[in-house]
């Protein structure tokens, strides 16, 4: 079995599921190899790895993920961001200015919009309101980014009750 086939059956399962466990521990290793490896398409699959095994442990190495040079692994590291963030929005919390800073100067325009996405999962903090509300009023950025920032404002604007 490859890291992506355990990964793959990972996501199937449940968060209390002892197979799941048990895959961590078989795995772990692997996947932090996989993601210092100099190959991106191994980065890649470790950092989407992280979020199908539901490691909150592995955080950190998201992190890395967010600042590699590959725009693949940096997508890769924001969809298992946004899978961990669904129920605890510290994991956005943690990364925010990352993320800040992928949402507005990431030379890669899918990964830009990935970061707006995982931003709905964190708390609304009013500069990450400001940001996206400013973004999606910019006609010099993309269409569909502007419409995603408009949209997960929105979003974090009801959280606040306003």
């Amino acid at each position: 079995m490859t890291l992506a086939e355990a990964a793959a059956r990972a996501a199937q399962l449940g968060d209390t599921d002892r197979e799941l466990s048990q895959l961590r521990n078989e795995w772990g290793e692997e996947l932090e190899a996989a993601a210092r490896d100099p190959d991106f398409r191994r980065r890649t699959v470790a950092y989407r790895a992280i979020g199908q095994f539901r490691f909150r442990q592995k955080v950190e190495l998201l992190r890395r993920g967010l600042e590699d040079q590959s725009p693949a692994c940096r997508g890769s590291a924001l969809l298992s961001l946004e899978q961990l963030s669904r129920e605890s929005p510290g994991v956005v919390n943690g990364v925010r200015p990352l993320l800040h800073e992928l949402v507005t100067r990431d030379p890669n325009e899918a990964v830009r919009r990935l970061a707006v996405m995982v931003l709905k999962n964190g708390s609304p903090q009013p500069n990450t309101m400001q940001l996206l509300q400013a973004l999606g009023q910019d006609d010099e950025e993309p269409r569909e980014l502007r419409e995603a920032a408009t949209k997960i404002a929105a979003v974090l604007k009801k959280k606040t009750g306003r």
